[in-house]
């Protein structure tokens, strides 16, 4: 049976589709190396490439379809008229860290800030970092296109109320340092629980089930990620899947899954993996979602 797991997805269901490097304007500073890093980790590239051969990476364009709607992902080349180039980094902050626009509108939660916003400071000002060294495109970007009435992006408030609590990750005093690391990447940058873990009828994770897999954004069955699904498998087993997408019964990765492995998680350091491995190894057990 085809299984997927993933450290990594991109929005609800980001659908990494540019292998392909950004082209920057500019030697990378140190700041922006390890920016670069982060945004490899986000899988920033996936949800913010057109889906389509030569898609220049970041100019936005890429369709992201849930049950409200489809989303498109935004440009965020700093070209000043059509990308994020007016932006300041305080702007960049509260986007990540509170799900605002620069105008103080709300942004939908496709746009994974509910994950995003337990990233570090720090991390944050190293992904800006490297975000202005992008080579700047011209792209305008295109509408979401929702269903009535989740196009009121007034309501998004009231939705954070209820499911958006904002605030950088803090450890856990008693895991060892590689889990909390884990647990930093898994429930912050590369925002795992946006796909595998199971929403109710309002786009909101249902407590308690945090990883558990069920039905992602698209219909399509997700894996569960805690000890439940991945305890057949080693943890040699899981670093082949992150770096090839090949698994121990000689099966591989489906497609949404392999370009996430291409450009996100065979991109992480093994050390990281191996962190990402020892969150999830340290969850606690979850049956899988009822079909």
């Amino acid at each position: 049976m085809r299984v997927t797991i993933a450290a990594g997805a991109t929005l609800w269901l980001c659908m990494i589709g540019a292998a392909a490097a950004a082209s920057t304007a500019q030697p990378l500073t140190a700041e922006a190396q390890r920016g670069a890093y982060l945004a490899k980790a986000g899988g920033c590239v996936g949800c913010h490439t057109e889906e389509r051969e030569g898609a220049t990476p970041y100019a936005g364009g890429r369709a992201l379809r849930t049950p409200f709607g489809t989303f498109y992902g935004p440009n965020i080349t700093p070209d000043p008229d059509t990308g994020i180039g007016h932006w300041k980094e305080a702007d960049f902050v509260e986007a990540m860290r509170h799900g605002k626009r620069p105008d103080g509108a709300h942004y939908f939660p496709a746009f994974p800030y509910t994950s995003f916003t337990r990233a570090t400071d720090g991390d944050l000002h190293d992904l800006w970092a490297y975000l202005r060294t992008i080579q700047p495109v011209k792209r305008v970007n295109q509408q979401h296109d929702l269903r009535f009435p989740f196009g009121w992006r007034f309501a998004i408030g009231i939705w954070k109320r209820l499911y958006f609590a904002p605030g950088e990750f803090v450890p856990a005093p008693n895991a060892p340092q590689n889990v909390n690391r884990g647990a930093y990447l898994v429930q912050g940058l590369s925002h795992c629980g946006e796909c595998h873990t199971p929403r109710n009828f309002a786009g909101g994770s249902v407590r308690g089930r945090a990883l558990a897999g069920g039905k992602g954004p698209d219909g399509k069955r997700v894996p569960n990620l805690t000890p439940t699904r991945l305890m057949t498998w080693s943890d040699a087993d899981l670093q082949e899947f992150f770096v090839s997408g090949a698994m121990p019964d000689g099966d591989a990765a489906n497609k949404v899954m392999d370009e996430v492995i291409r450009n996100t998680t065979s991109q992480l350091t093994a050390e990281d993996r191996q962190a990402i491995i020892a969150y999830l190894r340290a969850l606690a057990p979850l049956p899988d979602e009822p079909r």
